[in-house]
């Protein structure tokens, strides 16, 4: 089943399959989202989902049984 895939605040939609990396998605989408680490530990990838979780997109997946997932991606001036 595909998830409709929305990254703001460019507001680009894509479709995904659940389980798909998110880095995947936001690449095929020319979305891109900082990376350091690519293990979760570093946090330069952090995004906000929907539900407003905060997560690193390096580790996370496109959840299944969502038919839709909103993706905030913002920069941090740290990084």
């Amino acid at each position: 089943m595909s998830v409709r895939v929305k990254f703001l605040p460019d507001n680009i939609t894509t479709e995904a399959q659940a389980g798909e990396p998110l880095l995947e998605v936001a690449s095929r989408a020319g979305v891109f989202i900082p990376t350091g680490c690519l293990m979760g530990s570093c946090h330069a990838c952090e995004v906000e989902i929907g539900d407003g979780d905060i997560i690193c997109a390096c580790i996370s997946a496109v959840p299944a049984g969502e038919e839709e997932l909103t993706i905030n991606v913002y920069s941090d001036p740290v990084w």
